[in-house]
């Protein structure tokens, strides 16, 4: 009789892990799929004012996100930090807010150099081999947009925090505040619309810059004003050093930031390296990742869940609940990149129908290399989506500097030498870039996972 009550409780203590997953999964993965619609709505209403907007625009989003991304990773140390105090003590306020306030200087500090770099746009642009029409006008989009960082990285810190209280819902709400406010914006700034000066691509970077202010805006009135939130009392004492605290967050997050900033400036420089090919390779390549890019979302959420629920068993030394979060995360996350990759290689005209008229012959070009790019594009779904779960798992765990390295290893170590070689040496073009990008995620999606595995079997101990 006890023989066959274990495995029925074991399959219990599955499915409420996949209920639990699921639950607080799908608020991260909206949240995840705001961030990206932002810009997103963006390259879609430049692409209605020619290849050259569209290609302008892809410059400058690609050298925003280098930045973004970097701050991103940073402060979204205070996920892992928070959940494992939660874990450890379900009470705790004081060391949460601890964590709160610090992740909100950092990303205070961390803005400063960045608007710095992002306001030297055109130069930047022009080192790196950019025509110079296209550079100018990545400069003037920028010029509007880089305003929008600073709200975004203390909208990542105040998400962060509701998430790891298992709150993720007002996170979503100002999301789609933001989404409706840039949507509305943009169409009316970059077409004239509603009364609005018709301000082409500089349209698009103001609209954004006040959808992000209104986003972070929501989500800190929600938190002052919601009785199971305002208990923590996030920005009380704002003003307070703690350095303890700071070092801390760096210390965890700094290799975060760095992981993430290996991935995305590996598709930035392949950005740059489609400019150098064409215009028409370059405006495919925004198609072709802005797609990608949705569909990674879901992964990229689930695993925020991972680190969250992981962090959670963690902190309380469940070593078994440990694992069984972070394995139904990544069964989750993996079988949605399958149906992604279906999709993008079963309907292509229908995906870049979104972006360009199919119509228009002056769009042949981009359309038949957007197709071509696309295909690649769903080839490497499925490791995409384990690489950033294996990371999300192992965060929970505090493991992130191995994580760093094997980044370093599989983006700038083989995706970006092999898609240089392969474009340019062997002349295979914008083949070559995708191609060179799908070996680089295939590589880091076995390592990351390997790591998680012997994690496991060391008893999930903590980072060496």
């Amino acid at each position: 009789m006890t023989d066959m009550a274990e495995p029925r409780a074991e399959g219990g203590a599955w499915r409420r892990e996949i209920a639990a997953t699921f639950a607080l999964g799908w608020p991260m993965i909206l949240t995840t799929l705001i961030e990206v619609a932002l810009t997103t709505t963006n390259i879609m209403l430049l692409g209605r004012l020619g290849p050259q907007a569209l290609a302008a625009g892809t410059l400058a989003t690609n050298l925003y996100f280098a930045f973004m991304i970097f701050g991103v990773g940073l402060v979204a140390a205070v996920s892992p930090m928070v959940a494992s105090e939660v874990g450890r003590m379900r009470h705790s306020v004081r060391d949460v807010r601890r964590t709160v306030r610090q992740g909100l200087w950092t990303a205070g500090v961390v803005s400063v150099p960045a608007l710095i770099a992002l306001s030297l746009t055109d130069p930047i642009l022009l080192r790196l081999g950019q025509e110079p029409a296209a550079a100018h006008e990545a400069a003037r989009y920028m010029h509007a947009l880089q305003w929008s960082l600073p709200p975004f990285l203390g909208y990542i810190v105040l998400r962060s925090f509701v998430a790891a209280l298992g709150r993720p819902r007002p996170a979503v709400w100002a999301g789609v505040v933001a989404i409706a406010v840039n949507a509305l914006l943009a169409w009316a700034l970059i077409f004239g619309r509603l009364g609005a000066p018709g301000l082409g691509i500089v349209g698009a970077g103001i609209a954004t810059t006040i959808a992000t202010w209104a986003m972070f805006g929501t989500l800190a009135l929600v938190i002052a004003l919601d009785g199971r939130l305002r208990r923590y009392h996030a920005f009380g004492r704002f003003w307070q050093a703690d350095w303890p605290r700071f070092r801390e967050l760096w210390s965890l997050g700094l290799p975060i930031g760095i992981t993430l900033t290996f991935e995305v400036s590996v598709f930035n420089a392949a950005a740059f390296l489609m400019g150098l090919i064409g215009e028409a390779s370059l405006a495919a390549h925004a198609i072709a990742i802005q797609i990608s890019s949705v569909s990674f979302m879901v992964p990229l959420g689930l695993a925020q869940a991972a680190t969250v629920r992981v962090g959670l068993a963690h902190g309380a030394g469940d070593r078994e609940g440990a694992r069984r979060s972070g394995w139904t995360a990544y069964a989750m996350g993996v079988g949605f990149m399958g149906c992604a990759a279906a999709t993008m290689l079963l309907a292509p005209r229908l995906l870049i129908g979104l972006f360009v008229d199919l119509a228009d012959p002056a769009n042949a070009e981009v359309i038949t290399l957007a197709t071509l790019f696309l295909a690649f594009a769903g080839m490497f779904q499925i490791v995409d989506g384990a690489q950033v779960l294996g990371a999300g798992m192992l965060r929970g765990l505090h493991d992130t500097r191995v994580p760093m390295l094997f980044a370093a290893i599989g983006y700038w170590g083989i995706a970006l030498p092999l898609a240089v070689v392969l474009a340019f040496v062997f002349d295979l073009g914008g083949k070559g870039i995708w191609i060179g990008l799908a070996s680089g995620l295939a590589a880091v999606a076995v390592l990351m996972t390997l790591r998680w595995i012997r994690r496991e079997r060391l008893g999930l101990v903590p980072a060496a």
